[in-house]
């Protein structure tokens, strides 16, 4: 089965992570970079492996896995992980001030998944709460939600069906993206300004709404012709973006404006707020 790489930050710094044996393992070099600050991470890996195996502590290189990982250039390669015990064996080692900061945050981390384990309804909350923190409205959370949902179901057929490389995902989903809403997910961060941040977390309501029903259709068409291999799959991807491409066409007709928005979703939440607040001001006198 194919692990899904996700990233957790440290003071703003990025560590990645995949789901092994039902727990946590981190990007050493990630870990090592954040620590010290190394511009040659991989280089100060190698020296700390032979340091600790001169030390007599070569258990830790052997509990080192390699595990596939997307590199900076996008493609998945085989990449030294370690789970969160190898992890604090290995920081421990570095004279950081950073060293015992990241222990903490490490713990808090690895501790996290194990809840989550036990009873996966925390790891929603968690998210739930994590926009609500960033001053999303629970109508925009409960379709952000609804649409991580749908996103999973539709990678999960994706993955049963042909699609293997993390390449392929990204066709897809540009196939999906460019027929529902004319751009591909790539043109859409340009025209709402963004680099690395989630698209998604920056779409309104009709964006989410149309993504959702996109990705839905293409889950149901594979399922419903039992669709194998890339090349069909692209075929129903565009077919299912079609589905919700007409439709944002026809809402699109009715209300005389584009769906498709250059607009940040918090930052016109906040312009309302603004707005709303300057005329409550003018109508008091104030």
């Amino acid at each position: 089965m194919k692990a899904e790489t996700k990233i957790a930050v440290f003071k703003g710094q990025k560590v990645r992570k995949i789901l092994y044996q039902n727990e946590w393992w981190f990007s050493v070099i990630d870990a090592i970079e954040v620590v010290t600050d190394t511009e040659r991470p991989r280089k100060y890996w190698s020296d700390l492996k032979t340091k600790l195996i001169k030390e007599g502590y070569s258990e830790v290189s052997e509990k080192i896995g390699q595990l596939k990982m997307p590199a900076p250039d996008g493609k998945m390669r085989d990449t030294d992980c370690a789970n969160t015990e190898t992890l604090f064996r290995i920081i421990q080692s570095i004279p950081s001030p950073k060293a015992e900061p990241f222990k903490r945050w490490l713990a808090k981390v690895g501790y996290e998944r194990v809840q989550e384990i036990e009873n996966p309804e925390l790891a929603t909350k968690r998210t739930r709460m994590l926009y609500k923190l960033k001053g999303y409205s629970d109508e925009w959370i409960e379709k952000r939600m609804r649409g991580i949902a749908i996103r999973e179901e539709l990678t999960d057929e994706w993955q049963n069906r042909g699609a293997q490389e993390e390449k392929n995902y990204e066709i897809l989903t540009a196939q999906i993206s460019k027929a529902t809403f004319g751009v591909t997910p790539c043109e859409y961060k340009k025209l709402k300004g963004l680099e690395r941040q989630n698209l998604r977390d920056h779409m309104n309501d009709l964006e989410l709404i149309f993504t959702m029903l996109g990705e839905r259709a293409t889950t149901e068409i594979h399922r419903n012709e039992d669709s194998q291999g890339m090349k069909k799959l692209e075929k129903d991807a565009h077919a299912g973006g079609n589905i919700a491409g007409g439709a944002r066409k026809a809402l699109e007709k009715r209300l005389k404006r584009s769906v498709v928005s250059g607009h940040n979703y918090l930052k016109e939440k906040e312009s309302q707020i603004r707005l709303k607040e300057r005329n409550t001001r003018r109508i008091s006198g104030v």
